[in-house]
């Protein structure tokens, strides 16, 4: 018992002591100091990016025309699941990577950079980081897609789309050219998942044909078309042909 309440004394005095040395809220922010709470709201939106960096990542490069033919490429085969979406996506990935290089290049020399060496502020860094993206989007954009946003916006906020005091070097607002290159990829990755997705459709109708008039009605065209589809894949070398056609669409 003598013990117990020995222990317990110790712990109580420990306690305390520790209570003691630890500073107020007060003293952690002091009342007043706009520097503490610009730094939380910089933090904050900080960790917002990050959240939001797989979106950035597809708005604003050429992910989504590489996914989305991939898509119809292996719904064109018929197949479920194979490949599988991480190989896809990690495919589409790598290949953005490769596309987007010299825009990441730029991107990181322009603004990150002499950011992280405190040669430019952060205003600085984001208009210089963000024009390579913006000159990337504009050369790859519908003219009819930016004219359309353009339009539109023109009711919610001034088209800052062009700066007064720019002139001719206007740049085009983000709020604008975005939507309207993600309109622009969507449409055409659609066209390339056309091309893709038309001669397996003629394989299925041609064998299709061929067990209707066989009188064969319980067994499934696609269960016969699917080898035929794949060794047509492969025989033409598709992977290389797909691959190369769209890093090419963007040069």
């Amino acid at each position: 018992m003598f013990i117990r309440l020995t222990l317990t004394g110790l712990f109580c005095l420990a306690t305390t002591a520790a209570n003691a040395q630890l500073p107020g809220l007060d003293a952690l922010i002091p009342q007043g100091d706009g520097a503490v709470s610009g730094r939380i709201i910089q933090l904050v939106a900080l960790m917002t990016v990050l959240s939001l960096a797989p979106s950035l990542l597809i708005m604003v490069t050429s992910f989504t025309r590489f996914v989305v033919a991939f898509s119809f490429l292996r719904s064109g085969l018929g197949l479920q699941s194979t490949p599988a979406n991480l190989f896809l996506i990690s495919l589409s990935l790598f290949m953005t990577f490769f596309v987007m290089a010299p825009t990441f290049d730029k991107a990181w020399q322009e603004g990150l950079k002499p950011l992280t060496e405190n040669r430019i502020s952060e205003s600085e860094a984001f208009a210089k980081a963000t024009d390579p993206f913006r000159d990337f989007m504009l050369q790859h954009v519908r003219p009819k897609d930016l004219q359309t946003f353009t339009d539109l916006a023109s009711n919610s906020f001034p088209s800052s789309a062009v700066d007064a005091e720019a002139g001719p070097d206007a740049k085009i607002d983000l709020r604008i050219i975005i939507p309207a290159f993600m309109i622009s990829e969507l449409r055409r990755g659609f066209e390339i998942g056309f091309l893709i997705a038309l001669p397996f459709l003629v394989i299925d109708m041609i064998v299709a044909t061929l067990v209707m008039s066989m009188g064969m009605m319980m067994m499934p065209p696609t269960v016969i078309s699917l080898p035929f589809k794949i060794l047509f894949f492969i025989l033409i070398d598709g992977w290389n042909i797909l691959v190369t056609g769209l890093v090419k669409s963007y040069y």
